[in-house]
């Protein structure tokens, strides 16, 4: 299997592999017959992968959950919960999927006999260190090419040209489609080597079969199902004194920028919006006064990020908070494994462009809902939260399905469908 030592000063900081190597063992879960998932190459963590931020130091601590957040969050979550919240950084998906396949049921040390082939590869770390800093396009695809001729030499990717092999990107797809020579990102989903492989990602491409999007990482990471039930009674019965609330920062860059928009629109309505201004880093990995901000609040407003999608989403969910959308792509055409198909049973949608032209108020929208319409969306919140966080097991938990748990069974599933 290969060898391994420790990241970290710390014995749970977590393993990094410093060769390559096959892991496996087990039977499929949930699959109805024997199945077998394969590593195909050793990945490598190697303190701060990323030097335009210093801040993946303590990213990838804990196997890939950053370091503990109990000290911090002591008022804000219940004590015997406490233990089981870190401060995680949103592009640590791979690291954290990487973990948990290790101790998977469904995994093989027989390549010949597994239905699917997962590739170990931080691919969101290794573009990452190279986005925001002076590096010409040959030096963003480097690490991905690399792994690619590597992976297209083995015989089990020749047998399916890739077509049973999965991954996990843990940015945004579109850091991974650089089509033009002046373009964003690494070329790495265009590559060759790329076509067949199916891509779990935190914010996938509508129109590509091969995306499939997952939730982004939060800091809630329970130990056991106990954890999710305390949580959820928690949520449940939190007093919540707001109707709604705002946790986001200006971005100057953006022409008509919409969280600006929101921010003052949330100061002037104080009476009824909870705001906190994400200007600086305050906001840096869920700040404790984000999370007492959502478990304080019926609704919470969730615009685009930089991209469609953003992290708060989930932290909102998580703190049974009622999420209300102004982009459809935000949610609702993402995360179809793990959101309900009814958007209106658990969210609110009032378009952005109604918003922006004075059509549409967003306090008047959401004063409609009754108290019974607030309770019956947040109970269906609430019902969500296990699918969507990670969980600390590596083993996962007991009965209740998690996030991982979740994608692995929907990625096989295409898999074998094909």
């Amino acid at each position: 299997m290969g060898r391994w030592r420790w990241v970290g000063e710390d014995e749970d900081e977590g393993w990094v592999s410093e060769d390559e190597g096959w892991v496996g063992g087990g039977r499929g879960q949930g699959m109805g017959r024997w199945s077998g998932l394969h590593m195909t190459i050793g990945s490598r963590v190697e303190g701060c992968l990323d030097p335009w931020s210093p801040r993946y130091c303590d990213a990838v601590l804990n196997g890939g959950f950053g370091r503990k957040a109990a000290t911090q969050l002591a008022e804000v979550v219940p004590e015997s919960l406490a233990p089981a919240w870190y401060w995680t950084d949103q592009f640590m998906l791979e690291v954290i999927f990487h973990n948990r396949v290790l101790k998977h049921a469904c995994r093989t040390l027989e390549p010949e006999s597994a239905t699917a082939f997962y590739i170990p590869f931080y691919a969101g770390l290794a573009v990452g260190r190279y986005l925001f800093t002076n590096h010409d396009n040959k030096a963003r695809d480097s690490d991905c090419e690399m792994l690619l001729r590597w992976v297209q030499e083995q015989p089990f990717w020749k047998r399916s040209s890739g077509s049973d092999h999965f991954i996990t990107l843990g940015r945004m797809v579109w850091d991974f489609r650089r089509s033009g020579e002046n373009d964003w990102g690494s070329s790495f989903v265009y590559m060759e080597g790329m076509r067949n492989i199916q891509r779990l990602v935190i914010e996938r491409s509508p129109w590509d079969p091969l995306d499939a999007g997952v939730p982004y990482p939060t800091g809630f990471h329970p130990r056991s199902d106990a954890d999710v039930l305390e949580w959820q009674d928690y949520v449940s019965t939190h007093k919540r004194t707001s109707q709604f609330c705002f946790a986001g920062g200006t971005r100057g860059a953006f022409k008509n920028d919409f969280r600006g928009y929101l921010l003052s629109y949330c100061k002037n309505e104080s009476d009824s919006c909870r705001v906190v201004d994400c200007s600086g880093t305050r906001c840096y990995n869920g700040a404790s006064a984000i999370l007492d901000m959502f478990l304080g609040s019926d609704f919470c407003l969730q615009p685009r990020g930089d991209t469609y999608t953003r992290r708060s989403v989930f932290d909102c969910i998580v703190a049974g908070s009622i999420p209300v959308f102004f982009w459809e792509r935000t949610a609702y055409d993402q995360y179809e494994w793990f959101l309900p198909g009814e958007p209106t049973s658990y969210s609110v949608f009032i378009d952005n462009k109604a918003v922006k032209n004075g059509s549409v108020s967003i306090r008047n929208v959401l004063e409609k809902y009754s108290r019974e319409e607030v309770s019956k969306m947040r109970e269906r919140v609430i019902n969500i939260i296990p699918q969507i966080l990670y969980a600390t097991p590596q083993e996962g938990l007991e009965t209740i399905k998690d996030a991982f748990d979740v994608a692995i069974e929907g990625v096989l599933t295409r898999i074998k469908k094909q």
